[in-house]
């Protein structure tokens, strides 16, 4: 085999090895009489490193399960002696979807509705301006528009919603801890006595 292109080589850093302990524990919980685990992995990175092409590959995780998944067909296929065990085993060779499970979707709902209190919260002009250019992706020049203000105070208030999200959403909600006495006086100094209310 030739040598592997440095493209080649970042591609299967990045995208094909951050998978690999999930293929060995996925081998690991299906286990097929006289086929290596160590042999599957490296036949399947052989596989992956001789393609003349890796552009069509637009899910490299399930495109190396499938790989190894083939692998491993092959090496049964070669086989002399297929045990009866090792046939229900090939069924279970399923490869693991990506979807989220119900437990990522209950904590993203959770997540998301977090989210919309504290949006819900901030200050009106701040709340409309955020609503406008991130839900509704209006330019800074069609939110001031449509709210008639000018492009500086559409700045401005966004800028605010940003600065009170981001210290709620960062903190869980509460108030920042002070990591000392110069940082208390700084933040209640760049901020108006409203802000620090908003905050608490």
């Amino acid at each position: 085999m030739s040598a592997l292109s440095p493209q080649r080589i970042e591609w299967l850093a990045r995208r094909i090895l951050p998978h690999e302990g999930e293929l060995r524990s996925w081998l690991l919980r299906r286990p097929l009489a006289g086929l290596d685990i160590d042999d599957v992995v490296q036949e399947s990175y052989m596989i992956l490193s001789g393609l003349a092409s890796v552009d069509h590959i637009r899910n490299p995780r399930t495109y190396l399960f499938e790989v190894a998944k083939s692998v491993v067909l092959m090496a049964l296929r070669r086989s002399r002696v297929i045990p009866f065990s090792a046939l229900a085993d090939i069924e279970s060779l399923e490869i693991p979807c990506d979807a989220p499970g119900p437990e990522a979707i209950a904590a993203g709902r959770q997540e998301l509705a977090r989210i919309a209190e504290h949006i819900a919260a901030l200050p009106p002009k701040c709340r409309e301006v955020f609503t406008l250019r991130k839900v509704h992706e209006l330019s800074q020049r069609e939110v001031a528009v449509r709210m008639g203000i000018s492009e500086n105070t559409v700045e401005k208030h966004m800028g605010k919603a940003l600065r009170l999200l981001s210290t709620t959403l960062g903190y869980g909600g509460k108030s920042p801890i002070a990591a000392s006495d110069i940082y208390d006086r700084n933040f209640a100094r760049s901020e108006p006595q409203g802000n620090r209310l908003a905050n608490r």
